[in-house]
């Protein structure tokens, strides 16, 4: 008896052999690509599964569905809706499918917030040769401690690099602990206000969920300690930019580098655009070689396990998003 998996449009040019090689590499999957939202409704009354975003209109249809795959690690806000949450579908997700990107990104950041090269690289548009002398411009890594909120598949490589710096890392997460390399140690999410006090670096790499919408406001931005820097690598609703920009102004931080952000694009007139102290990068941490492939190793991955009945890779708990 076959097995229906539909591949969700917008289609990606990239994705275009995906169903070729999913359905010569699964023996009994049968792999449908509609295009019109007509023949994506008579695609998923028949579908077993599904890769791509699927919203309360077309789940609606599925009445057939046990599996979604996740075409992002941490997708869009909205994806996990209330119908999906409530549906008895599985969801799975593509994390760890660049983690490396992300993680040499987050370093390239750190690096230049602690050398003062935001500044620089203006002054360079400018034609101005502007030397800083002053010591203390410059965060001195082998005596600075970083704080990774996160240590998920990207947070623990990023704390693996920062610790071959010198830099001493501790990390939060709610759902990992005990030794993680590189890391001096990683305690429970409720832990964070009372290691930000502490850190030179706040560097987030935590998914976008309940918890962590607005997990860094004006409250904890209080509490970091005068002089820090602050990197969000993770999800752009974790950090409250209008508290950050505030708290920039008021001259409590050091500098900020932020890869994503509460709205995308940054609107052209927020404030952190003109900062000198803040590094924009405009969601492309995870930009390099290889992600296509990497996200089709994981569908197809789990296109296998489904079809054999097995427990699936990177299963999603709902109700948290990740």
């Amino acid at each position: 008896m076959s097995t229906t998996l539909v591949l969700l449009p917008p289609h990606d040019p990239a994705t275009e052999d995906w169903q070729a090689r999913l359905e010569r590499e699964v023996p009994d999957l049968v792999v449908l690509r509609p295009g019109s939202r007509e023949d994506v409704e008579h695609a998923l009354a028949e579908a077993d599964a599904a890769y791509g975003t699927l919203p309360a209109d077309l789940l609606a249809h599925a009445g057939r569905l046990r599996w979604l795959q996740a075409p992002q690690a941490g997708p869009p806000p909205g994806f996990y809706h209330p119908a999906l949450v409530a549906h008895p579908v599985q969801v799975t997700n593509m994390r760890d499918t660049y983690t490396g990107h992300v993680a040499a990104h987050t370093l390239a950041l750190v690096l230049a917030l602690a050398r003062g090269l935001p500044r620089y690289v203006r002054e360079q548009a400018r034609a101005r040769w502007a030397p800083d002398w002053d010591p203390g411009a410059v965060l001195p890594l082998g005596e600075a401690t970083a704080l990774v909120v996160g240590v998920g598949a990207v947070g623990a490589e990023v704390g693996r690099l920062l610790a071959a710096f010198g830099i001493r890392v501790v990390g939060v997460d709610a759902r990992r602990g005990g030794p993680v390399p590189g890391f001096a140690e990683v305690l429970p999410a409720d832990a964070l206000d009372r290691l930000l006090p502490g850190a030179d670096l706040v560097i987030l790499t935590v998914p976008h969920t309940p918890a962590t919408e607005g997990l860094l406001d004006a409250r904890r931005l209080a509490l970091a300690k005068p002089g820090a820097y602050v990197v969000n690598v993770g999800r752009g609703p974790t950090v409250r930019l209008d508290d950050l920009a505030a708290a920039l102004s008021a001259g409590r931080l050091a500098g900020a580098a932020l890869d994503v952000f509460e709205t995308e694009p940054l609107p052209a007139d927020h404030p952190l655009w003109r900062r000198p102290d803040v590094l924009i990068t405009p969601h492309v941490a995870g930009v390099g070689p290889h992600a296509d492939e990497r996200r089709f190793a994981v569908l197809l991955e789990n296109a296998r396990r489904f079809v054999a009945g097995r427990e699936l890779i990177n299963l999603v708990d709902k109700s948290e998003w990740y």
